[in-house]
């Protein structure tokens, strides 16, 4: 058991990044690691604790492989990183450090073969494109372009503001289109619960 997790209140998706301000010991020591032996480490979205201070009490059992894109060290030591998502994973057994490091047994998940875009996706792929103008989605420089289901669906899960639970459902999905048609239901249910 040596992958180390990194809990978060987020959900990472793969092909998506995410911008980490890292000070804790506990993770600079994991960073320097993953920097050396150029290795990825796992974000597991937090369901009870918080991201600082001791383990969090308990995590995801699903996550995604975070691989350090950028980093750069402030003059007060926090050190800046950009990290993308790469494969998913489920966690066998995890277990926490002396230094409240939390490492874990994983099981890499399958991914689906590629499926192309179709004309009944034309709606889904526009809202990726207005998405990808949002300052903050600039700033990581994620563009609204979607190759295929795969990378459309897990750009969508990753932007829009479903709650914690909802994107870890879209995660553990496997099937592009199955993961789309629950988008679709999540963007109606978001529609019908907005103020008129």
């Amino acid at each position: 058991m040596d992958f180390p997790l990194f809990p978060l209140h987020t959900v990472l998706f793969p092909g998506c990044r995410l911008d980490l301000s890292i000070f804790e010991a506990r993770y600079l020591d994991m960073l320097s690691r993953c920097l050396r032996q150029d290795t990825g480490f796992g974000v597991v979205c937090i369901l009870e604790g918080e991201e600082v201070g001791q383990a969090a009490g308990r995590f995801a059992a699903i996550g995604c492989e975070a691989l350090i894109r950028d980093w750069q060290r402030r003059p007060d030591g926090v050190l800046e990183i950009r990290v993308e998502g790469a494969r998913r994973f489920r966690v066998n057994r995890a277990e926490v450090r002396r230094d409240q490091l939390t490492v874990a047994e994983v099981d890499w998940l399958h991914e689906a073969k590629a499926s192309p875009l179709a004309a009944e996706h034309a709606d889904l792929t526009a809202l990726l494109q207005a998405l990808a103008r949002h300052p903050l989605v600039e700033a990581l420089g994620m563009d609204g372009t979607a190759a295929d289901q795969q990378v459309l669906a897990n750009r969508l899960g990753y932007l829009l503001p479903f709650e914690a639970e909802e994107k870890l459902k879209l995660l553990a999905m496997a099937a592009p289109a199955r993961r789309l048609a629950y988008i679709r239901q999540l963007l109606e249910r978001l529609q019908g619960e907005a103020p008129d």
